[in-house]
């Protein structure tokens, strides 16, 4: 020490006992761990509502209740309703101290009320923190939320996880912008072809809530008329939510929202944007600033003020059903939305499910359609190649596509491109024995033989590859191609046509549009781009590929698919044409010709009915090891018109190959029960299955029950 610091510290000894006190303070600050989350022993508890009643995020339908918890008194502020919080559980009643359950792990929840008491009698846990004084959470999503946990006999906890982003701190300490007034009243534009589309958007203007089942016209201009539905709703000085299947729709609603409305008055919800552009959006949305929302299946729960119109667009496309639990769809919660919220409601698509045919014949919706006339004169002329005239045509048998078709390429090249829908993508994805069609299959797993590329030959569920092959039933050696991929239609199309440019459109790399120079654009079913001014013709190969799927949807997926790309196609009065290659007697076939799709869903809801399938029954799926399940429905008090179907085994998942949700585990066998009730009988069903998962979960589980209500696809 220098002298002056013993002068200062009134001498040596007083000076070293100082320094050492300075040492132990360092020392000890240096070594305090972390702080935990407190638990407010002692603290004083608030005087007014002492208790909030809180749904933890804890998915397991056994805990889908509320849980009480003590509100400190310096959370009293910012602990409102709506708001996230973090809270213990799990602690068990003995861990007591001082009057108050301490102990068990943080987890995330949300404040559902503030009470003054708690009709639980035991001691309360008090709340960790308060991770935000955002309000996130309103009264009307937590009834939607509830009602869509109910319906798919799921929690409330998954159903929120659908419903609320993730937090993004910066986002949220961004202001939002102030709401704009209520543009004008747009005028009907291209509704006018529509037999009730004017009514339509001046009942939206003036505050009504009218249903309609909207069947499209060709061409691109339903994202603007969607757009124009928008703006009648936010005339009339409501909100408007718009739900489309994948984020290339989303672009469209939204670049026509920009053009009639200009920038400001809606907001794009769509996993592109990111995490903080995205949970900025839906803040501007929850906060009142934005009231027409744009966006993917997360969208239908999007918080909009004073809701309106709801939209769902494409209903059929697989991607309005959510994957994660519960699995709920787009156009059922929208549905619901539309009757809790006392809203107008509108499906749109280019074909129709049997699902929206049943709203209109029920008299819940509205059809809303154009004449025959007009539809006449906006498709496309639609030409068939059966097997027959395959069967007596060389080139087709050579080149797998017939002389018709050839023949409308050329012509259509002409003046514009041509679009060729292939239902597989790659080279060639499945192969046959040239001598006797009897599928390729893999030696070791006996999965189907696939070549990904013009040399190699692989199996597709375990990778291996397969040099030399050799027909099991005949013993031949030549391969032919069962379904021939997009990549192999563009090779040969790009040789027959070498002096046309070929563009190609798939999972791996989707355009968004193309050009209106002569090309041609090889695509997969749900990629095709849009072309600048339409496409002079298209082709739909290998047709009985996707009829011949075993499914029940499989007739409706398929004309869906079909419309959707003669769609793109110009009219008839501008020689647009169109050749399908299918059966020309099948029921999809013929639709496509007449361009009739409500028709066809008519006619599969009344063979439906008879039949007591879906959407006319309400039908549930019950997964897992055939104990289980069997276990499972032997303990479930189903309602008294219940019927159980099956169960049958399920096919199983081999490794290396891809697998859909729902799937069981890689080499698990698992088995599968359908529940099938009559009509009126749904919300019993969804109880029954709801009440046996919650028992089986709180007495320990074992091994795992999956639970599907209203399974999009039921073979």
């Amino acid at each position: 020490m220098s002298s002056e610091n013993e002068k200062a510290g009134g001498g040596a000894e007083g000076g070293g006992a100082e320094q050492l006190a300075l040492i132990r303070e360092t020392v000890r600050k240096a070594k305090v761990p972390k702080a935990k989350p407190r638990t407010w022993r002692g603290a004083a508890l608030a005087k007014g509502l002492p208790v909030a009643r809180v749904v933890v995020d804890k998915g397991g339908v056994h805990l889908d209740k509320f849980f009480d918890y003590a509100v400190p008194e310096e959370l009293d502020a910012d602990a409102q309703p709506g708001v996230r919080v973090r809270v213990r559980f799990g602690a068990g009643a003995r861990n007591v101290q001082g009057g108050r359950r301490e102990g068990g792990g943080l987890i995330d929840g949300f404040v559902v009320e503030r009470l003054a008491e708690s009709d639980y009698s035991g001691p309360l846990a008090a709340l960790a923190g308060v991770v935000s004084p955002e309000r996130v959470l309103s009264p009307e999503m937590l009834a939607l939320a509830r009602a869509v946990a109910d319906r798919y006999a799921g929690s409330l906890a998954d159903v929120l996880q659908l419903a609320v982003p993730p937090r993004n701190a910066r986002a949220e300490a961004k202001p939002s912008p102030e709401p704009l007034e209520p543009p004008p009243v747009p005028d009907a534009g291209t509704w006018v072809r529509y037999g009730n589309g004017g009514a339509f958007l001046r009942a939206l203007a003036a505050g009504g809530a009218p249903r309609a089942v909207w069947t499209t016209l060709p061409g691109p201009s339903w994202a603007d008329e969607i757009a124009r539905a928008v703006a009648a709703t936010l005339a009339g000085g409501r909100g408007a939510l718009v739900v489309v299947p994948d984020g290339r729709s989303a672009g469209r609603v939204d670049a026509a929202l920009t053009a009639l409305l200009g920038e400001g008055r809606h907001a794009l919800l769509t996993a592109e944007s990111g995490p903080e552009k995205r949970y900025r959006q839906w803040l501007a949305v929850r906060r009142g600033s934005v009231r027409a929302v744009v966006g993917t299946r997360a969208a239908m729960f999007a918080p909009v003020d004073r809701l309106g119109l709801v939209v769902v667009w494409e209903d059929g496309d697989s991607s309005h059903s959510d994957n994660h639990a519960p699995f709920p769809h787009v156009r059922e919660v929208l549905e619901l939305r539309a009757t809790h919220d006392k809203c107008a409601f509108l499906l749109g698509s280019t074909s129709c499910t049997v699902e929206a045919a049943q709203l209109v014949e029920s008299g819940w919706a509205a059809p809303l359609v154009a004449d025959r006339a007009t539809v006449r004169a906006a498709a496309p002329l639609v030409r068939t190649v059966g097997d027959g005239e395959l069967a007596r045509d060389e080139a087709a048998r050579a080149a797998r596509l017939p002389s018709l078709a050839w023949q409308v390429v050329r012509d259509g090249l002409k003046s514009g491109p041509v679009l060729v829908q292939v239902p597989r993508r790659g080279y060639v994805p499945r192969l046959s024995c040239e001598r006797c069609r009897t599928p390729a299959r893999c030696r070791h797993c006996s999965g189907p033989l696939e070549a990904p590329d013009e040399r190699d030959l692989r199996c597709g569920w375990c990778g291996r590859g397969e040099p030399e092959w050799r027909c099991a039933e005949c013993g031949g050696v030549r391969l032919r191609a069962a379904v021939v991929g997009a990549r192999r239609t563009a090779e040969e199309l790009g040789r027959a046509f070498p002096a046309v440019p070929v563009r190609t459109s798939g999972r791996d790399h989707v355009l968004d549009s193309v050009p209106g120079r002569p090309a041609l654009v090889v695509s997969t079913p749900g990629a095709e781009p849009v072309a600048e001014g339409g496409y002079a013709a298209a082709l739909l190969l290998d047709g009985w590929a996707m009829l011949g799927r075993p499914d029940l949807r499989a007739g409706e997926e398929a004309l869906r698919r079909w419309i959707g790309a003669a769609s793109l196609v110009r009219g008839q009065d501008e020689g647009g044409t169109v050749v399908v290659v299918a059966e020309p007697t099948l029921r999809p076939v013929q639709a496509l010709v007449r361009w009739d799709p409500v028709g066809h869903a008519l006619r599969e809801l009344a063979e439906r009915a008879e039949l007591g399938f879906p959407p006319v029954s309400r039908m549930a799926e019950v997964l897992g090891r055939a104990e289980a399940v069997a276990t499972f429905l032997t303990s479930t008090q189903l309602p008294p018109d219940a019927q159980v179907l099956g169960p049958v085994p399920m096919r199983l998942s081999e490794p290396g190959r891809a697998r859909r949700p729902g799937d069981p585990p890689v080499g698990e066998a698992w088995e599968r029960a359908l529940v099938r009730v009559p009509p009126g009988s749904g919300s019993a069903l969804a109880a029954a299955l709801k009440t046996a998962q919650a028992r089986r979960l709180a007495r320990g589980g074992g091994d795992p029950v999956r639970i599907r209500v209203d399974p999009p696809d039921i073979g």
